[in-house]
C-alpha cells in the first residue's frame, strides 16, 4: 500500500511538471524581449548617427523589434518579436507607458538580411498609424503609409514621403544603422505573448491606451530611457485632435 502511494505520487509530481514546464520558458522569453528592446534602443539612440530628436519628439509610439532573424526577408519569409510603447495621455502628450508585445511577418522583395540578426526600430508618427496598429493587423505601404527613417541629428532633406508616412522604419545590421523600408511586411498585436508577460488575457489598446496594466519591471529601463531622451510630444497640436 506504501508503494502504491509513493507511485501515486511520483506520477502526480510528473503530471504536474509536465503541465507546468512549458510555461515558465515562454515567460522567461516575453521578459527577455521587453529587456532585450530597451537595450536595442538604447545602443541605437547612442550612435552618432542615429534617428533624428526632431522625429524622436514628433512620435507618437515606437515599436523595437530586436534580432530579427533570416527567414528571410526576400525570397523566404520572416518572424520577429518585440514591442510597441506610446506616450500616455487621450492626445499622446504624456509620459510613455506600458508596453504591448508586437510581431513583424512578411516579404520584402530585394532585401535580404544574409543570415545575419538584424534590429528594427519603427517610430509611429501620427494617432492615425497608431489606432490602426492597435486596433488590427497592418501591412506597411497598404494599411499604413511606410518608408524609410532619415538619419542624422536632423531631418533636413528628408523626402515629402518620409515627413508624410505614419511609420518610419530603420535597421541595425553588422553594425550597419540606415533607414529601411519594411512595405509589404505585416505588425500584429502578439496576443499569446501578452497573456503571459501580464498573466491575463489583454488587448494592445488595453495595455498601452486604456491603462489596464502597470508598467511591468522588465519594461523600467527602456521607459525610463525614453522619458529621459523624449519626454515630450514635440507634434504639431493639431495633428493630435
Amino acid at each position: 500500500m506504501k508503494k502504491l502511494a509513493v507511485g501515486f505520487l511520483a506520477v502526480l509530481m510528473f503530471s504536474t511538471l509536465s503541465f507546468a514546464a512549458p510555461d515558465t520558458p515562454r515567460d522567461e522569453r516575453e521578459v527577455d524581449r521587453v529587456k532585450d528592446s530597451g537595450e536595442v534602443l538604447k545602443e541605437i539612440l547612442n550612435i552618432p548617427d542615429n534617428i533624428p530628436q526632431e522625429l524622436l519628439d514628433k512620435a507618437e509610439c515606437l515599436i523595437v523589434l530586436p534580432s530579427v532573424k533570416k527567414g528571410a526577408f526576400g525570397i523566404g519569409g520572416s518572424y520577429g518579436r518585440g514591442v510597441m510603447i506610446c506616450r500616455g495621455g487621450k492626445h499622446y502628450t504624456g509620459l510613455w507607458g506600458a508596453p504591448a508585445l508586437y510581431a513583424l511577418e512578411g516579404v520584402s522583395i530585394g532585401f535580404q538580411l544574409g543570415g545575419q540578426a538584424t534590429d528594427f526600430v519603427l517610430l509611429v508618427m501620427n494617432p492615425r498609424g497608431a489606432e490602426s496598429l492597435l486596433s488590427s493587423k497592418v501591412k506597411l505601404g497598404a494599411d499604413a503609409s511606410a518608408a524609410a527613417g532619415p538619419k542624422g541629428r536632423t531631418a533636413e532633406g528628408a523626402t515629402d514621403i518620409v515627413m508624410t508616412a505614419e511609420i518610419l522604419s530603420y535597421s541595425r545590421n553588422k553594425g550597419l544603422f540606415a533607414g529601411i523600408s519594411l512595405e509589404g511586411s505585416t505588425l500584429r498585436s502578439d496576443g499569446s505573448a501578452n497573456e503571459k508577460l501580464y498573466g491575463r488575457k489583454l488587448t494592445a489598446k488595453e495595455i498601452i491606451r486604456e491603462n489596464k496594466v502597470g508598467i511591468p519591471a522588465c519594461a523600467h529601463e527602456l521607459v525610463t530611457l525614453l522619458d529621459k531622451k523624449s519626454p515630450k510630444n514635440k507634434s504639431d497640436p493639431k495633428s493630435l485632435e
